[in-house]
């Protein structure tokens, strides 16, 4: 009785973990999707895009926090909020400067923001398991952010789309990780019931 419930917690918190990584994944798909059509083509809409970006991002990481223990229990998420929120303000004032400096702001988030990602994925994976993707994508975020500082920094004009392909990745490693705590936790669930 007592293995029974102690297993709850798990398996609720794994269930909302599930949901929010398919959250997170069609989030960026419609994102990249708009960034590659309307986007691509309306400075106006493109300007929205890149601001609402990381503020997607800062809310999404506070209701993570706030739903595992809160902001103070989750360090890497809390800073990865502050990161966010602080890179929608420095969109915002790049956009009046140019998109190459809107490609050096997201730059330095990708890297910071990748870090804490990975961190998260590493303090998860005891707990939850199946966090390689996570760890993965936050590695990979960091070398494309070192990757949007150099290009910020060449006379080529960047554009909404050459930002679009990271939001691809991280709507694929999501969509990765949702669907491999899916299954696990499937196979479990079978598990269970022969027992």
């Amino acid at each position: 009785m007592q293995s029974q419930r102690s297993q709850v917690p798990t398996v609720s918190a794994s269930g909302w973990l599930k949901g929010y990584y398919y959250v997170r994944a069609a989030f960026s798909l419609i994102w990249v999707a708009l960034a590659f059509t309307l986007g691509r083509h309306v400075p106006q809409v493109a300007a929205v895009m890149l601001i609402v970006y990381p503020a997607w991002d800062a809310a999404a990481n506070y209701v993570d926090a706030a739903s595992n223990g809160g902001l103070v229990g989750n360090p890497s998420q809390t800073l990865n909020l502050v990161v966010s929120a602080l890179t929608m303000f420095g969109v915002a004032a790049a956009l009046t400067q140019s998109m190459n400096a809107v490609l050096a702001v997201f730059g330095v988030w990708a890297v910071l923001s990748g870090a804490f990602q990975f961190a998260t994925g590493v303090r998860r994976w005891k707990s939850y398991g199946a966090q390689w993707a996570m760890i993965l994508s936050g590695a990979q975020s960091a070398l494309a952010g070192v990757f949007f500082i150099h290009v910020a920094g060449g006379a080529n004009v960047p554009s909404i789309a050459d930002i679009a392909p990271y939001a691809a990745f991280g709507a694929f490693y999501f969509l990765i990780s949702a669907i491999w705590l899916t299954v696990r936790d499937a196979r479990r669930g079978t598990i269970h019931t022969a027992a």
